[in-house]
């Protein structure tokens, strides 16, 4: 008689056991489906400035948000859309005035053949360390799910044709498109 009380009490506290287990399970999945709703992290980035040193931060911030499973878009305008040219592109240059880093002073960098030589010093230095290219940043962020957007006005005023651009590039998008994903977004930046 003994055994049957001890395996019934032992049966018992299993039960409760497992009943805690389950409530436990269910306050964590209540909790996952909550952060899934919510959709997650947003980020919109305005790029609106084409040279070389300046395509490199909203495809790396981006391709790095999109790799902690943020929703991310980055509006390219004026400018800023050479970056997602694919001719264009390949030929973002680098310009020494104006820039407080460069190892010259405005007066040298204005002279004529100084962003070419800023360029090509720009140019080897990613290539000696390995960076990944532009071409690469985009088609990495675009497997990501970075949606890179080219705006319809900037295309017209540049004249230029939807097929100029990489693939994946969505285009025929307005301001109208990107002040909604920002106003939906966590972290809006413009560069």
């Amino acid at each position: 008689m003994s055994t049957d009380t001890q395996t019934s009490s032992t049966d018992e506290f299993d039960a409760a056991e497992l009943q805690e287990l389950r409530d436990r399970v269910d306050e964590l999945e209540e909790s996952v489906a909550e952060t899934d709703d919510d959709g997650g992290k947003k980020m919109t980035i305005i790029a609106t400035k084409g040279t070389l040193d300046m395509a490199y931060p909203p495809l790396i911030l981006a391709s790095t948000a999109a790799a902690f499973d943020w929703d991310v878009v980055v509006f390219h305008t004026f400018w800023g859309l050479d970056i997602l040219h694919e001719e264009n592109s390949k030929s973002l240059k680098l310009s020494a005035v104006g820039n407080p880093n460069m190892p010259m002073p405005n007066a040298l960098a204005a002279l004529p053949g100084m962003d070419a030589m800023a360029t090509k010093l720009m140019e080897k230095k990613i290539d000696d360390n390995d960076t990944a290219t532009i071409e690469e940043l985009i088609d990495l962020s675009v497997d990501q799910g970075v949606e890179l957007q080219a705006c319809q006005m900037t295309i017209d005023l540049m004249d230029y044709d939807e097929d100029d651009f990489y693939d994946g590039v969505v285009t025929g998008v307005g301001a109208a498109t990107a002040l909604q994903h920002m106003a939906e977004s966590d972290v809006q930046l413009l560069v």
